[in-house]
């Protein structure tokens, strides 16, 4: 793969919700370690973007590729397999295990394919420091602060260097403060390990953090802002 090819590239995607039109021949693709805010008002397509870039959701026409390889006829088994290996996902709530500590949360993905507990969990307290979690890793999830949770949730979506991570309105919950650290930190550690980074947001501030800006609106393209 030539190094100036996108990672990810969704082409031509259609989505219907029975009547509802949620895609209408959108085109993008996502070069390598980019990061890419998608906007656009409530209901305009941008999270079923998201879920159709991501393998959640498969589209009515057009195709996905992740790497030149088409995702989107795979079976659910092997797209499941690779929202846990190749993607990561920050989510507006976190969406952490309440009954598991934060280090296991994060090491939750790598748990699942396969690696054993005890090295997983090692992988997993290795994020703790440099997302400002150090003494945090045995503490349950409605232990933690909003903005806490949120960087357990990033070092989960990082722990199995994925080729991308898809954030969808990940600062929605937080006050604007901790809003702010936690792009930062989100931005810089996806940039790291060298993963593309997809955040739909509704909110100017968040986009700002990212090189490109997309606007969706009512199922199509509407604006590109920032670096090709």
């Amino acid at each position: 793969m030539n190094a100036l090819d996108p990672v990810l590239a969704g082409t031509a995607l259609r989505r219907r919700f029975g009547a509802a039109v949620a895609l209408d021949g959108v085109s993008l693709a996502v070069a390598p370690g980019e990061t890419v805010a998608v906007m656009g008002p409530s209901g305009s397509g941008k999270s079923t973007l998201l879920h159709v870039l991501a393998g959640i959701v498969r589209p009515d026409e057009g195709e996905v590729r992740l790497f030149g390889q088409r995702i989107d006829n795979l079976g659910e088994r092997r797209r499941s397999a690779l929202r846990r290996t190749r993607f990561g996902f920050v989510f507006q709530h976190g969406q952490l295990l309440p009954e598991l500590p934060a280090d296991e949360n994060v090491a939750l993905p790598l748990m699942l394919d396969g690696t054993a507990r005890g090295a997983a969990v090692a992988a997993a307290r290795a994020w703790f420091g440099p997302l400002g979690l150090a003494g945090l890793e045995r503490r349950r999830p409605g232990e933690l602060s909003g903005g806490q949770a949120q960087r357990v949730a990033i070092a989960r979506a990082l722990v199995t260097r994925p080729a991308v991570v898809f954030a969808d309105e990940p600062t929605g919950a937080l006050d604007q403060r901790t809003g702010h650290d936690t792009m930062r930190l989100l931005v810089d550690a996806a940039r790291g390990n060298g993963a593309a980074l997809v955040v739909v947001t509704h909110d100017p501030g968040v986009a700002r953090w990212c090189g490109r800006v997309v606007e969706v609106r009512d199922g199509r393209l509407a604006h590109l802002a920032g670096a090709p």
